[in-house]
């Protein structure tokens, strides 16, 4: 009884850190002062300014998806890659694939920067700044993937090459079907490591190219009118991103439930 009040006990602690600070926010952001602790009136004053910040979050919106894209590519390629190589070879590649995954983002990001550096290039770029984001979300596609590879049935691909499939025919037709759900999780990963990501985009970015991390980043650490007026924006916008994800999170595990329950059903 007493472990079994105590290990509740410490979820709710836990669940009250995570989640206590989420709903102040969401509830100031209704304020209209711009200052959390001094409620003045409720209002949704800077809701009716989120177009102010409407190429910020059309450019996080663009990074992520189109390095995410690129990222599931080749990470998809890569991890189908590594699973079929023998040896040594597909060992210390799967090795090497996974040292962004531990590897901390600043010495990435400092790492990239000698990169363009040694290459002749600038490195405040958009193009640097889509590379720095596929390089740290690939790894974790890949990671996404391979279990799903080593679920299936390694003998498939050999049997439709035995039926007269081309290689090429047999990725498509075989493989990728077969580890789709992998290749949707490492995107769907992918794209929210990118939108969450600050230390690649503050270090790549071109100057005056601002995503959502950076553009808070500067309203609250800059001390101008401009940039306190953006900080309760940014109040509200975070709190559409949470409801918006609370939801799609509620939709996910109701629509999983009612397919495990007609499954139930059916006996399967």
């Amino acid at each position: 009884m007493i472990k079994k009040f105590f290990t509740r006990g410490y979820i709710f602690l836990v669940l009250a850190f995570i989640y206590i600070p989420i709903f102040i926010l969401v509830i100031y952001s209704f304020n209209s002062g711009k200052t959390i602790g001094a409620w003045e009136m409720f209002s949704f004053k800077w809701y009716g300014k989120l177009g102010e910040i409407g190429d910020v979050v059309l450019n996080t919106v663009l990074l992520a998806v189109i390095s995410a894209v690129i990222a599931t590519i080749l990470g998809t390629l890569g991890a189908i890659g590594i699973y079929y190589s023998k040896g040594k070879l597909g060992k210390a590649v799967n090795g090497i694939s996974q040292v962004p995954v531990v590897n901390s983002e600043v010495v990435t990001a400092c790492a990239l920067v000698m990169l363009f550096m040694i290459a002749g290039l600038a490195h405040r770029t958009l193009f640097g700044l889509y590379v720095g984001h596929i390089v740290i979300t690939a790894p974790f596609v890949m990671l996404s993937v391979m279990p799903k590879l080593k679920q299936m049935d390694s003998s498939l691909y050999e049997a439709a090459l035995d039926l007269g499939a081309t290689p090429t025919q047999a990725l498509f037709k075989v493989v990728l079907p077969e580890i789709l759900p992998g290749i949707f999780t490492g995107f769907m990963l992918a794209i929210t490591l990118s939108l969450d990501d600050y230390i690649v985009t503050a270090t790549l970015a071109p100057l005056g190219y601002d995503t959502i991390s950076t553009a808070v980043y500067k309203a609250i650490a800059l001390t101008t009118d401009k940039a306190s007026e953006q900080v309760p924006i940014y109040r509200a916008l975070t709190t559409i991103i949470f409801i918006l994800t609370v939801a799609v999170v509620v939709f996910i595990n109701v629509r999983a439930n009612r397919i495990a329950k007609k499954r139930a059903e059916a006996g399967l």
